[in-house]
C-alpha cells in the first residue's frame, strides 16, 4: 500500500503497533533528541511528541526506525520486493516473438507513466498561508549539546535547472538563524549545489517538511540527474506525486506536504553554519554555506512537523540506508552484472564501507570492479573503504565476511590504495572533499594471478551428517534451548532491547 500523505502513513502506523504517542511536554531543545536515540537504538517504535514547548505542533520522528517501518514507508512487505519492482520495470530484454510475449511487454512498461508528476490546482499543504513567516513557531530540534543551533533535518529541498526546468529534490539540513533565514549545507557534490551555480546569486528554493514517506526517501537516494526524486517516487509509489504552485516562487511542490517553506538561497549571503552531530556519529565542524532566505511558509491546517536524529549508529537512518543498498542493488547489477549482492554496513554509516560479493571470471577482476564503483554516482566520493569478496560469501552476514577477508588477505598483493574526491563530512583526510579511498580484494587467489599454492577448502561438515543431526535433535534435549534463543534483528537491537528499556 503506497501513502499520498505523511498523515496517512502515521495513521497505518499507529494501526499496526509501530506508532508510540507522548502526550508529555517535552522540550525540542536536547530532550526529544534523547528520548528518540533511546528509543531508536533500542529498537523502539515511532514516536510522535503531542505537547512541544514553545510551539503548538507536534513532532514526529523514527518514522523509517526498523526493517517493518521502512518497508511500510515504500509499500511492501520486505524491502528486497521494492527491489525486484524496480528490477521488473529496468528489465530491457527484448519481448518473444509471440503476441502474448509483446503484451506483456507492454505491461511491464506500463508502470513507467506514473514517473511523470501531476500538477493539481490546490493541495491540503496551503490550507494556511504565513505571508510573515516565522520559523520560530515550528519545533526544530536542536539535537546535541554542541550543535551550532536548531537544525531542520528532514527537509526536502527543492530546486529546479533554469536551463531545462528539471527539478531535483535534495535532503540538506538547514540551521534556524531566526525567523526567516537559514543555512543551506548543500555540499559541492550534490544537485541542488550544481543548480544553484547555474542560477547565479539568487536562487529559488522550495523546502517540503512532512511529506509522504516514499517521497522522503526518494530525497535521500543517490539518483542520477537524468532521474529527478519526484520521478523516482512516483516509479516506487506505483502512482504520480501530486505537484502544485508554490505561492510566492516559481516552483513545483508537493501538494500534501505537511509544510512548505518558500523562498530564495543567497550565494552571496555566506554565513557560517555547524558544528552538527552528524550521521557519521561525531560533529562535522563549522563551515561557510549560503543563506536561504524564507518569503513565505505553507502548511495543512494540524501539520505534524517531521523530524529525525542522526548520531552514533545504529540510528533511524540505518534503514533509509539498507533501502538504498536493496533499491539500488539492481540498477547496480545493470552496469556489473558480475555483481551478486552488496552490504553498506550501519556500522560504517552506510558510506565508509561497502562489501560486494562477485562472480569472479579473470585476473584482476575484482580490482575492475573497485574501479568501476569508485566511478559511479556517489560511490566515487562516499565509498571510502571497498571489499570484494567472492559469490559464495554471504555479504549480509558480517562476521562471516570478516573471516573471509581476514584469512584470505594479503596486503602487498590485495590492497589498493586510490586517490580522489571524498565527502565533505569526511573529516579523516587531510584536505576537504579530497584524499584516499581503501579496496581490499578479498577473493580467492589462483595461478593466474600469481598465487602458486594450492588453495585450502572452508570446512563444512557433510549435509548428510547435519541432516541425521538435524532429524534427532530433539533426541539430545537440545530443543528447548533452541528456541530460547531468538536474534536480533540485523542492527543487533531487536525487540527485546526495547522491552528491556520500558522495563527499566
Amino acid at each position: 500500500m503506497a501513502f499520498d500523505t505523511l498523515r496517512s502513513f502515521v495513521d497505518a502506523l499507529r494501526r499496526a503497533g509501530e506508532l508510540h504517542t507522548i502526550g508529555a511536554e517535552v522540550d525540542p531543545h536536547l530532550e526529544i533528541a534523547e528520548i528518540t536515540d533511546r528509543v531508536v537504538k533500542a529498537g523502539g517504535p515511532a514516536l510522535l511528541f503531542e505537547r512541544v514547548k514553545g510551539s503548538r505542533f507536534p513532532v514526529l520522528t523514527n518514522q523509517f526506525g526498523s526493517q517493518r517501518r521502512m518497508s511500510m514507508a515504500l509499500g511492501v512487505e520486505h524491502l528486497n520486493e521494492a527491489a525486484q519492482r524496480l528490477r521488473a520495470l529496468i528489465d530491457l530484454s527484448p519481448p518473444g516473438p509471440s503476441l502474448g510475449e509483446k503484451f506483456n511487454a507492454l505491461r511491464r512498461f506500463a508502470p513507467l507513466a506514473n514517473a511523470i508528476p501531476k500538477t493539481v490546482r490546490e493541495g491540503s499543504s496551503q490550507d494556511v498561508v504565513m505571508r510573515e513567516p516565522d520559523l520560530t513557531k515550528l519545533p526544530v530540534l536542536t539535537t546535541w549539546p554542541l550543535d551550532g543551533g536548531p537544525f531542520i533535518t528532514l527537509p526536502l529541498v527543492i530546486t529546479k535547472d533554469p536551463r531545462t526546468n528539471r527539478p531535483n529534490v535534495g535532503m540538506y539540513r538547514m540551521q534556524v538563524y531566526n525567523a526567516t533565514e537559514t543555512g543551506m549545507h548543500w555540499q559541492r557534490h550534490k544537485q541542488g549545489r550544481a543548480h544553484a551555480q547555474l542560477w547565479g546569486d539568487k536562487v529559488p528554493v522550495a523546502v517540503a517538511i512532512g511529506s509522504d514517506p516514499t517521497l522522503t526517501y526518494a530525497a535521500t537516494a543517490p539518483l542520477p540527474p537524468v532521474l529527478d526524486e519526484f520521478a523516482f517516487a512516483g516509479l516506487l509509489r506505483g502512482k504520480p506525486v501530486s505537484l502544485v504552485q508554490a505561492k510566492t516562487i516559481d516552483v513545483k511542490v508537493p501538494a500534501d506536504a505537511e509544510f512548505v517553506l518558500e523562498g530564495y538561497v543567497d550565494n552571496t549571503d555566506l554565513r557560517t553554519e555547524g558544528p552538527f552531530g552528524d550521521h557519521t556519529g561525531v560533529y562535522s565542524l563549522a563551515d561557510i554555506y549560503p543563506t536561504f532566505h524564507v518569503t513565505c511558509i505553507t502548511h495543512r491546517r494540524d501539520p505534524i512537523y517531521a523530524a529525525t536524529v542522526v548520531g552514533k549508529p545504529p540510528m533511524e537512518d540505518a534503514w533509509l540506508g539498507k533501502a538504498t543498498e536493496r533499491l539500488f542493488l539492481p540498477l547496480l547489477q545493470m552496469v556489473l552484472p558480475e555483481v551478486v549482492d552488496m552490504n553498506l554496513p550501519v556500522e560504517g554509516g552506510f558510506h565508509n564501507l561497502a562489501i560486494v560479493s562477485i562472480r569472479k571470471q579473470y585476473p584482476g577482476h575484482a580490482k575492475k570492479v573497485m574501479n568501476a564503483l569508485w566511478g559511479l554516482g556517489h560511490m566515487m566520493m562516499l565509498t571510502r573503504v571497498l571489499v570484494i569478496v567472492d559469490a559464495d560469501v554471504d555479504v549480509q552476514d558480517t562476521r562471516s565476511v570478516a573471516w573471509f577477508v581476514l584469512n584470505n588477505l594479503a596486503p602487498e598483493r590485495d590492497v589498493v590504495t586510490m586517490p580522489g574526491p571524498v565527502d565533505d563530512l569526511d573529516h579523516g583526510s587531510y584536505s576537504v572533499a579530497y584524499g584516499t579511498k581503501l579496496g581490499i580484494d578479498a577473493t580467492r587467489k589462483g595461478p593466474s594471478e600469481g598465487y602458486m599454492r594450492e588453495w585450502p577448502p572452508d570446512i563444512v561438515m557433510a549435509d548428510a551428517m547435519r541432516e541425521r543431526v538435524t532429524k534427532r535433535w530433539k533426541d539430545f534435549g537440545l530443543d528447548r534451548i533452541a528456541k530460547s534463543l531468538v536474534p536480533d534483528d540485523w542492527s543487533g537491537q531487536g525487540p527485546r532491547a526495547f522491552q528491556r528499556l520500558v522495563r527499566d
